[in-house]
């Protein structure tokens, strides 16, 4: 199996001020990120509103997305679901549709314990030949994953490689993961990228932030695996007052998308109920925060 590594933006889901799908948009955004220079994708998380998609959408969403890409990055498909049967289906869909991975959510409504969620995630595994990212991200699922639980998911059930480790204190747990696994977890960090550089320099192999600050995140990227941290740091710290506005509790998708319209990437900030829309309040806070960063030299994308 090919490694993934790098920064895997949260891909965006763009709609149209009615709620429609806006397709043109969407590739749009897509090609706005690889120019960036995204290492991957990430679909249908929490950041692109996945939740709120029909599954012809999210079949729609993803054939688009594959013939735009074209095999230059991979794509990791978010395909849990609160029952097996159904995770081992949405995971099975996305492998024929081109997914390079599947990151998968534990059962969240009907919690399990460590033998259940081990047989969940071997049923997704068995199910497919593509890696499986277990989705360590219990402030959102109150399920807590230790380090050895997910030693034993990646030593006792196939394909299940990764953990997007999102379970706070995050470097921490990357070390612990990274350890108790004997190094066989590849670690992806999440929580748009807030301690990105302390989870690279424990081990952690990728970071999947939203989609408005991709050219920032690889900037940060390179310039730790080249060794250079004080410039890491630096970009680090000049697009951190952005990174923490969007890590506000259900308004950080507004935001994101509030600031992909202002560089005329996407056409709406329109997002799905219960997804929340930023006040007039806090778009004016937004838009001193964006003219804060400026890192990221594109400000328009060609249609």
């Amino acid at each position: 199996m090919p490694q993934l590594a790098g920064v895997f933006p949260i891909l965006a889901t763009t709609f149209r001020d009615d709620g429609s799908l806006d397709m043109e948009s969407q590739l749009r955004l897509v090609r706005h990120l690889l120019a960036a220079g995204a290492h991957g994708f990430g679909l249908f998380g929490n950041a692109s509103e996945g939740y709120t998609l029909t599954a012809a959408e999210r079949r729609e969403i993803l054939q688009a997305v594959v013939r735009e890409v074209d095999g230059r990055v991979p794509l990791v498909v978010s395909s849990g679901h609160t029952g097996t049967a159904a995770a081992v289906e949405l995971g099975r869909q996305a492998e024929d549709m081109g997914a390079a991975g599947l990151m998968v959510l534990p059962p969240y409504l009907m919690k399990t314990d460590g033998e259940g969620l081990l047989h969940y995630y071997g049923e997704v595994g068995r199910a497919v030949k593509i890696p499986v990212m277990v989705q360590d991200a219990p402030l959102m699922t109150q399920v807590a994953m230790p380090p050895p639980l997910l030693a034993r998911m990646v030593n006792e059930t196939p394909n299940v490689c990764y953990a997007k480790v999102e379970a706070p204190p995050t470097a921490t747990k990357t070390t612990s993961v990274v350890k108790a696994s004997g190094g066989a977890i590849t670690v992806f960090g999440g929580l748009n990228g807030l301690f990105m550089i302390e989870e690279m320099q424990r081990g952690a192999r990728g970071v999947m932030p939203g989609s408005d600050l991709t050219a920032q995140f690889v900037a940060i990227w390179n310039a730790v695996e080249s060794g250079h941290l004080r410039e890491a740091w630096r970009v680090f710290t000049q697009a951190l007052p952005l990174i923490r506005f969007e890590l506000q509790p259900g308004l950080g998708v507004s935001a994101m998308k509030h600031n992909l319209v202002a560089r005329g990437v996407i056409a709406s900030a329109f997002v799905r109920h219960p997804t929340s829309s930023l006040t007039r309040e806090s778009l004016g806070e937004l838009e001193f925060l964006r003219e804060w960063v400026t890192a990221d030299p594109q400000t328009t994308v060609d249609a």
